[in-house]
């Protein structure tokens, strides 16, 4: 275990932290690992309705890998190949997950920020932050997960400008391309996300679960998509108590309580 990943669970929000401010929360193999095991046990726990990333301090979100680990962490073939399998398993759990997942961006989102970024259903980041992948300045490789989530957002031009130039692209820029859904002054980000999370608690859990499915699904080539499953995802909503509760709620001009059943 280590105290750089803080995590923690409140009134249907889930929150992960990174919590290495000392190095603008630059994550390192162990911290990756402490990840993976927070979302193993949110994806199972039936009270979290949403999932917030966010990282310690105001100055990052996550400024990439940690770079002062790379000698003891990257330094062999080996060593890589386990680095590289560790980070795509935690990434594709983090997209995979079957709740709404909110990165709260305040500062810099670096490298392997920008991957647990777009791994993540919203991007909701401070009119401060700046955004940026510098493998081309590093000299490493990015596998296909990575670079394919990050085209899937802002389209294969942008994502090749990106990987290209290395540069760091303002708020305002990572807005035009797609990479955030929106930008707020740094000193609204929390409590933004925090309304944000408190409205989606408060809708139907399997309605928006089938729909962050069913989003998943039309990702994929048309040969390969689970249509019988979407189908029956939308039926499951139908058959739901929630879809009685949701009805008799708005005939009677009330706040529905959906309990995801």
């Amino acid at each position: 275990m280590t105290d750089k990943i803080v995590s923690s669970h409140r009134d249907g929000v889930a929150h992960i932290q990174f919590n290495n401010p000392a190095r603008r929360n630059a994550v390192s193999l162990e911290m990756w690992q402490a990840v993976g095991r927070a979302l193993d046990g949110f994806a199972a726990d039936q009270r979290v309705r949403v999932l917030v990333l966010s990282g310690a301090g105001d100055k990052a979100f996550v400024s990439g890998a940690d770079i002062s680990k790379f000698e003891q962490e990257r330094s062999s073939a080996e060593a890589i190949a386990h680095y590289n399998s560790i980070t795509a398993e935690v990434s594709a759990k983090l997209a995979g997950f079957p709740k709404p997942t909110i990165a709260q961006i305040t500062g810099s989102c670096v490298g392997g920020g920008v991957a647990l970024a777009v791994c993540c259903d919203l991007r909701i980041c401070g009119e401060g932050s700046r955004f940026g992948i510098p493998a081309a300045k590093l000299g490493l490789g990015y596998g296909f997960g990575g670079i394919n989530r990050l085209v899937s957002l802002v389209g294969p031009a942008f994502a090749k400008e990106i990987f290209f130039t290395a540069r760091l692209f303002p708020s305002a820029e990572a807005h035009q391309m797609g990479l955030v859904n929106r930008v707020l002054p740094d000193d609204q980000v929390e409590a933004y996300v925090a309304d944000y999370a408190r409205m989606i608690t408060e809708n139907a859990p399997m309605t928006v679960a089938s729909v962050k499915a069913i989003v998943g699904e039309t990702q994929k080539d048309a040969a390969e998509r689970d249509l019988a499953r979407c189908a029956a995802l939308v039926d499951a909503c139908y058959a739901s108590q929630d879809y009685i509760e949701g009805r008799r709620a708005f005939m009677e001009k009330r706040k529905p309580q959906f309990v995801g059943a």
